[in-house]
């Protein structure tokens, strides 16, 4: 099993579980750095390595109206305040390979969104960067079929990797995740991350927007942890009924110690088995 070391954290093996944290998208320096503050404070009560995530372009939306964030470039600006004012790592989404370069220069990894998993150029490109890559893997992809992913990335001569699971297309405007995904996804020799929040969305569930059921977060996290993962990605918010991008499937931060104390629990049981 490869470890992925991003700043002083290290993710896989037999570390403890990591947590990628934050708004689904950047809503302004200051409620998105509050955001931050108040994960991380959670995350260091709790002794968890916390990894900051919002993105400053939301691309793959439902409909041209939706909010998509600042940018690239006050975006990027936004993401390197608070890698320095946090002293977190930082995690966004990229979606073209004319973003690598300047999103390489601010943060520590680079995600692929889950339908842009399959573009050869971008993930390549995100690859030859040597930052580690996080591919969350389609809704439309079996588990076996992100080998094809983690071999383009090795191609670029990156072993920096992190798979994500966020549910598979299951019907219309539903997803659902098998947790076997889970163990297929780690044969592959690289950490594996649940996303807890993205899994219970209902995409285009509102029509214009998508919908979600963020009371099944934290049975879904309990079972992914038992299952064995080595981080958890979840999109959080104070009040995400405000929230510009997925507020239906975010989690709000006041339950959000209560769900990573049961996480914590459970894999310090399977641990041993990863």
């Amino acid at each position: 099993m490869h470890t992925v070391d991003i700043g002083s954290i290290t993710v896989g093996g037999k570390n403890p579980i990591v947590l990628i944290a934050g708004p689904c998208v950047i809503e302004g320096l200051e409620r998105t750095k509050a955001i931050g503050a108040a994960v991380r404070d959670i995350a260091n009560r709790l002794g968890m390595p916390y990894i900051f995530k919002a993105s400053f372009d939301k691309a793959n939306r439902s409909s041209y109206s939706s909010f998509r964030g600042p940018g690239l470039e006050e975006g990027l600006q936004i993401l390197q305040t608070i890698r320095q004012e946090l002293a977190v790592p930082v995690l966004s989404d990229i979606h073209c390979v004319t973003q690598v370069a300047p999103a390489a220069a601010v943060l520590d990894v680079l995600q692929i969104p889950a339908f842009l998993c399959r573009q050869t150029d971008l993930v390549f490109s995100a690859a030859a960067s040597g930052l580690p890559v996080n591919v969350k893997k389609g809704q439309f992809l079996a588990p076996r079929d992100m080998q094809n992913v983690v071999d383009k990335i090795r191609e670029a001569g990156n072993e920096k990797i992190l798979l994500t699971e966020r549910g598979v297309s299951f019907g219309y405007n539903n997803l659902v995740v098998d947790m076997r995904s889970l163990p297929i996804l780690r044969s592959m020799g690289y950490p594996v991350v649940f996303d807890g929040t993205h899994s219970v969305q209902l995409p285009g569930g509102a029509g214009t927007s998508s919908s979600g059921q963020k009371e099944f977060v934290p049975y879904l996290t309990r079972a992914a942890a038992s299952a064995g993962i080595d981080a958890l990605f979840l999109e959080v918010h104070d009040n995400p009924a405000e929230a510009l991008s997925d507020g239906p499937n975010m989690l709000q931060i006041d339950q959000l110690e209560s769900v990573l104390r049961d996480v914590l629990d459970i894999d310090a049981i399977v641990r041993k088995y990863k």
